[in-house]
Protein backbone atom coordinates (compact mmCIF):
# COMPACT_ATOMS: atom_id res chain seq x y z
CA UNK A 1 0.00 0.00 0.00
CA UNK A 2 1.49 3.53 -0.76
CA UNK A 3 2.10 5.92 1.36
CA UNK A 4 2.01 9.70 0.96
CA UNK A 5 5.27 11.77 2.95
CA UNK A 6 4.38 15.49 3.23
CA UNK A 7 7.26 17.19 4.26
CA UNK A 8 6.28 21.09 5.54
CA UNK A 9 9.57 23.18 4.70
CA UNK A 10 10.32 25.48 7.90
CA UNK A 11 10.21 29.22 7.24
CA UNK A 12 13.11 31.16 5.93
CA UNK A 13 14.13 34.82 6.67
CA UNK A 14 12.65 36.53 4.75
CA UNK A 15 9.73 34.86 4.46
CA UNK A 16 5.88 36.26 5.54
CA UNK A 17 5.09 34.58 8.84
CA UNK A 18 0.84 33.85 9.59
CA UNK A 19 -0.01 36.30 12.28
CA UNK A 20 -3.16 37.47 14.47
CA UNK A 21 -1.67 41.43 15.07
CA UNK A 22 1.89 42.88 15.54
CA UNK A 23 1.32 43.73 18.78
CA UNK A 24 3.16 41.61 21.34
CA UNK A 25 1.04 41.76 24.49
CA UNK A 26 2.88 39.67 26.39
CA UNK A 27 6.24 41.88 25.82
CA UNK A 28 3.79 44.82 26.56
CA UNK A 29 2.63 43.43 29.52
CA UNK A 30 6.29 42.80 30.84
CA UNK A 31 7.47 46.04 29.92
CA UNK A 32 4.39 47.65 31.88
CA UNK A 33 5.08 45.74 34.95
CA UNK A 34 8.55 46.47 34.93
CA UNK A 35 8.10 50.30 34.21
CA UNK A 36 5.83 50.39 37.14
CA UNK A 37 7.83 48.53 39.22
CA UNK A 38 10.93 50.87 38.56
CA UNK A 39 8.29 53.72 39.31
CA UNK A 40 7.20 52.38 42.60
CA UNK A 41 10.95 51.59 43.92
CA UNK A 42 12.48 54.86 42.86
CA UNK A 43 9.36 57.24 44.51
CA UNK A 44 8.96 55.31 47.32
CA UNK A 45 12.92 56.01 47.84
CA UNK A 46 12.27 59.25 47.54
CA UNK A 47 9.46 60.48 49.73
CA UNK A 48 11.70 58.60 52.42
CA UNK A 49 14.44 61.39 51.64
CA UNK A 50 11.76 64.22 51.17
CA UNK A 51 11.59 64.23 47.92
CA UNK A 52 8.00 64.03 47.33
CA UNK A 53 4.82 66.94 46.55
CA UNK A 54 3.05 65.54 49.59
CA UNK A 55 5.36 67.24 51.77
CA UNK A 56 7.40 70.25 50.92
CA UNK A 57 8.74 71.29 54.33
CA UNK A 58 12.39 70.11 54.72
CA UNK A 59 13.52 72.96 57.55
CA UNK A 60 12.90 76.68 59.05
CA UNK A 61 15.61 77.90 56.59
CA UNK A 62 15.01 76.12 53.55
CA UNK A 63 13.22 77.99 50.93
CA UNK A 64 10.16 75.71 49.72
CA UNK A 65 10.38 76.63 46.11
CA UNK A 66 13.73 74.75 45.93
CA UNK A 67 12.16 71.58 47.74
CA UNK A 68 9.26 71.61 44.89
CA UNK A 69 12.26 72.01 41.93
CA UNK A 70 14.08 69.44 43.39
CA UNK A 71 11.09 67.10 43.85
CA UNK A 72 9.70 68.28 40.29
CA UNK A 73 12.93 67.28 38.54
CA UNK A 74 12.90 63.65 40.80
CA UNK A 75 9.72 62.60 39.58
CA UNK A 76 10.84 63.63 35.71
CA UNK A 77 13.45 61.34 35.99
CA UNK A 78 11.54 58.63 37.69
CA UNK A 79 9.05 58.27 34.98
CA UNK A 80 12.16 58.99 32.24
CA UNK A 81 14.21 55.81 33.83
CA UNK A 82 11.49 53.76 34.40
CA UNK A 83 9.46 54.07 31.30
CA UNK A 84 13.22 53.57 29.26
CA UNK A 85 13.64 50.60 30.90
CA UNK A 86 10.27 49.38 30.29
CA UNK A 87 10.20 50.22 26.91
CA UNK A 88 13.35 49.12 26.35
CA UNK A 89 12.59 45.65 27.93
CA UNK A 90 9.33 45.29 25.01
CA UNK A 91 11.99 46.10 22.44
CA UNK A 92 14.18 43.47 23.43
CA UNK A 93 11.88 40.55 23.81
CA UNK A 94 9.37 41.43 21.28
CA UNK A 95 9.11 38.60 18.40
CA UNK A 96 9.76 40.29 14.99
CA UNK A 97 7.93 39.67 12.15
CA UNK A 98 10.09 39.24 8.73
CA UNK A 99 7.72 41.30 6.38
CA UNK A 100 8.69 44.37 7.48
CA UNK A 101 11.87 46.59 6.62
CA UNK A 102 14.23 47.59 9.02
CA UNK A 103 12.55 51.10 9.45
CA UNK A 104 9.42 49.55 9.50
CA UNK A 105 10.59 47.18 12.64
CA UNK A 106 12.06 50.29 14.03
CA UNK A 107 8.64 51.90 14.00
CA UNK A 108 6.99 48.74 15.45
CA UNK A 109 9.84 48.46 18.11
CA UNK A 110 8.75 52.29 18.78
CA UNK A 111 4.90 52.09 18.63
CA UNK A 112 5.85 49.14 21.46
CA UNK A 113 7.48 51.26 23.79
CA UNK A 114 4.19 53.40 23.74
CA UNK A 115 2.02 51.24 24.53
CA UNK A 116 4.49 50.27 27.64
CA UNK A 117 3.90 54.15 28.27
CA UNK A 118 -0.03 54.42 27.78
CA UNK A 119 0.03 51.32 30.11
CA UNK A 120 1.94 51.85 32.39
CA UNK A 121 0.34 55.64 33.02
CA UNK A 122 -2.88 53.88 33.73
CA UNK A 123 -1.30 51.20 36.41
CA UNK A 124 0.78 53.50 38.02
CA UNK A 125 -1.72 56.37 37.81
CA UNK A 126 -2.10 55.83 41.92
CA UNK A 127 1.35 56.35 42.38
CA UNK A 128 2.55 58.93 39.77
CA UNK A 129 -0.78 61.14 40.06
CA UNK A 130 0.33 61.25 44.11
CA UNK A 131 1.56 64.65 43.61
CA UNK A 132 -1.06 66.38 41.72
CA UNK A 133 -3.55 64.65 44.30
CA UNK A 134 -1.14 65.95 47.05
CA UNK A 135 -1.26 69.65 45.37
CA UNK A 136 -5.13 69.65 44.88
CA UNK A 137 -5.58 68.37 48.63
CA UNK A 138 -3.14 71.40 49.58
CA UNK A 139 -5.90 73.92 47.26
CA UNK A 140 -9.33 72.45 49.30
CA UNK A 141 -7.18 72.69 52.88
CA UNK A 142 -6.10 76.20 52.02
CA UNK A 143 -9.39 77.25 50.15
CA UNK A 144 -11.28 75.66 53.10
CA UNK A 145 -9.92 77.93 55.69
CA UNK A 146 -11.88 80.62 54.51
CA UNK A 147 -14.74 78.30 55.54
CA UNK A 148 -13.13 77.18 58.43
CA UNK A 149 -12.34 80.95 59.42
CA UNK A 150 -16.26 81.64 59.19
CA UNK A 151 -17.44 78.41 60.81
CA UNK A 152 -14.90 79.75 64.08
CA UNK A 153 -16.47 83.21 64.13
CA UNK A 154 -20.01 81.77 63.63
CA UNK A 155 -19.15 79.70 67.13
CA UNK A 156 -22.99 78.33 67.79
CA UNK A 157 -24.26 78.42 64.59
CA UNK A 158 -26.04 75.08 63.38
CA UNK A 159 -23.82 72.56 62.91
CA UNK A 160 -24.36 71.99 59.30
CA UNK A 161 -23.23 75.42 59.21
CA UNK A 162 -24.71 79.47 59.37
CA UNK A 163 -28.25 79.20 59.42
CA UNK A 164 -29.16 81.74 56.82
CA UNK A 165 -32.19 82.84 58.59
CA UNK A 166 -30.61 82.76 62.12
CA UNK A 167 -28.72 86.61 61.46
CA UNK A 168 -32.25 87.69 60.03
CA UNK A 169 -34.39 86.43 63.17
CA UNK A 170 -32.22 88.54 64.95
CA UNK A 171 -32.49 91.55 63.33
CA UNK A 172 -36.45 91.45 64.01
CA UNK A 173 -35.71 91.87 67.45
CA UNK A 174 -32.74 94.53 68.20
CA UNK A 175 -33.39 97.42 70.42
CA UNK A 176 -33.52 100.80 68.32
CA UNK A 177 -30.43 102.13 67.44
CA UNK A 178 -28.99 104.25 70.76
CA UNK A 179 -30.88 102.70 72.86
CA UNK A 180 -29.42 100.20 75.56
CA UNK A 181 -30.49 96.12 74.30
CA UNK A 182 -32.69 94.57 76.62
CA UNK A 183 -31.45 92.48 79.16
CA UNK A 184 -30.34 88.98 78.20
CA UNK A 185 -27.69 86.31 79.06
CA UNK A 186 -23.67 87.03 77.97
CA UNK A 187 -24.24 83.52 76.02
CA UNK A 188 -27.27 84.79 73.86
CA UNK A 189 -25.18 88.39 73.13
CA UNK A 190 -22.02 86.01 72.06
CA UNK A 191 -24.31 83.51 69.81
CA UNK A 192 -25.93 86.99 67.76
CA UNK A 193 -22.53 88.33 67.99
CA UNK A 194 -20.83 85.48 66.20
CA UNK A 195 -23.71 85.49 63.77
CA UNK A 196 -22.88 89.07 62.90
CA UNK A 197 -19.58 88.01 62.25
CA UNK A 198 -20.21 85.24 60.28
CA UNK A 199 -22.85 86.59 58.41
CA UNK A 200 -20.00 89.30 57.27
CA UNK A 201 -17.61 86.69 56.43
CA UNK A 202 -19.93 85.14 53.89
CA UNK A 203 -20.85 88.45 52.38
CA UNK A 204 -18.15 89.97 52.82
CA UNK A 205 -18.21 93.22 54.80
CA UNK A 206 -20.22 94.10 57.66
CA UNK A 207 -22.78 96.81 57.77
CA UNK A 208 -22.62 99.98 59.72
CA UNK A 209 -25.99 99.38 61.33
CA UNK A 210 -24.46 95.86 62.43
CA UNK A 211 -21.13 97.68 63.85
CA UNK A 212 -23.44 100.07 65.30
CA UNK A 213 -25.64 97.24 67.38
CA UNK A 214 -22.27 95.45 67.93
CA UNK A 215 -20.70 98.40 69.83
CA UNK A 216 -24.09 98.21 71.54
CA UNK A 217 -23.76 95.11 72.73
CA UNK A 218 -19.90 95.53 73.68
CA UNK A 219 -20.89 98.68 75.43
CA UNK A 220 -23.68 96.83 77.57
CA UNK A 221 -21.61 93.79 78.94
CA UNK A 222 -18.52 95.17 78.99
CA UNK A 223 -18.81 98.68 80.85
CA UNK A 224 -16.83 100.22 77.91
CA UNK A 225 -17.77 103.76 76.49
CA UNK A 226 -19.70 103.89 73.78
CA UNK A 227 -16.76 105.15 72.13
CA UNK A 228 -13.89 102.27 73.05
CA UNK A 229 -16.56 99.77 72.30
CA UNK A 230 -16.45 100.86 68.63
CA UNK A 231 -12.83 101.15 68.45
CA UNK A 232 -12.78 97.67 70.04
CA UNK A 233 -15.46 96.16 67.55
CA UNK A 234 -13.44 98.23 64.33
CA UNK A 235 -10.29 96.03 65.67
CA UNK A 236 -11.82 92.88 65.67
CA UNK A 237 -13.47 93.72 62.17
CA UNK A 238 -9.87 94.55 60.99
CA UNK A 239 -8.13 91.13 62.30
CA UNK A 240 -11.36 89.29 61.04
CA UNK A 241 -10.97 91.02 57.64
CA UNK A 242 -6.88 90.41 57.79
CA UNK A 243 -7.85 86.31 58.41
CA UNK A 244 -10.11 86.26 55.47
CA UNK A 245 -7.74 88.49 53.11
CA UNK A 246 -4.14 85.77 54.25
CA UNK A 247 -6.84 83.35 53.68
CA UNK A 248 -7.83 84.23 50.12
CA UNK A 249 -3.93 84.53 49.12
CA UNK A 250 -2.38 81.40 50.62
CA UNK A 251 -5.83 80.02 48.10
CA UNK A 252 -4.45 81.95 45.37
CA UNK A 253 -0.62 80.76 46.04
CA UNK A 254 -1.92 77.44 46.11
CA UNK A 255 -3.84 77.55 43.33
CA UNK A 256 -1.08 78.74 40.79
CA UNK A 257 0.78 75.94 42.58
CA UNK A 258 -1.73 73.40 41.41
CA UNK A 259 -1.44 74.39 37.77
CA UNK A 260 2.02 74.70 37.69
CA UNK A 261 2.20 71.35 38.76
CA UNK A 262 0.26 70.06 36.33
CA UNK A 263 1.33 71.37 33.80
CA UNK A 264 5.42 70.13 34.64
CA UNK A 265 3.88 66.55 35.19
CA UNK A 266 1.54 67.01 32.18
CA UNK A 267 4.98 67.96 30.52
CA UNK A 268 6.92 65.12 31.45
CA UNK A 269 5.10 62.60 30.73
CA UNK A 270 4.91 63.76 26.99
CA UNK A 271 9.20 63.76 27.39
CA UNK A 272 8.73 59.92 29.20
CA UNK A 273 6.73 58.88 26.07
CA UNK A 274 9.39 59.98 23.68
CA UNK A 275 11.41 58.13 26.41
CA UNK A 276 9.86 55.44 25.97
CA UNK A 277 9.54 55.06 22.35
CA UNK A 278 13.22 55.47 21.57
CA UNK A 279 13.94 53.26 24.30
CA UNK A 280 11.44 50.61 22.56
CA UNK A 281 13.64 51.29 18.86
CA UNK A 282 17.35 50.55 20.68
CA UNK A 283 16.21 47.30 22.41
CA UNK A 284 14.97 45.98 19.23
CA UNK A 285 18.09 46.92 17.49
CA UNK A 286 19.83 45.43 19.90
CA UNK A 287 17.73 42.22 19.93
CA UNK A 288 18.40 41.99 15.61
CA UNK A 289 21.87 42.78 16.11
CA UNK A 290 22.17 39.99 19.14
CA UNK A 291 24.19 43.17 21.14
CA UNK A 292 25.63 41.76 24.46
CA UNK A 293 25.52 44.47 27.33
CA UNK A 294 28.81 44.03 29.13
CA UNK A 295 27.95 42.87 32.57
CA UNK A 296 24.81 41.23 31.64
CA UNK A 297 25.65 38.46 29.69
CA UNK A 298 27.49 35.15 30.76
CA UNK A 299 29.50 35.63 33.87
Amino acid sequence: MDTETVIVAAPVAGERQEHHSYIDWPTVIGGVVLASAISLVLLAFGSAIGLSFANFEAGPDVNPIWIAIAAASWLLWVQISSFMAGGYLTGRLRRRFNDATEDESDIRDGAHGLLVWAGALVVGAVIAVGGIGAAVNAVGSTVSTLTTAAANVAGDAAEGGLDPQAYFVDTLFRAPPGSVPAAGSLQDYRGEAMRILANGAVTGTVSDPDKTYLAQLVSANTGLSPEDATTRVNEVLTAVDQVRAQAADAAEVARKWTVLGAFLTAASLLVSGAAAYWAAMKGGNHRDKNTVIPGFGRF
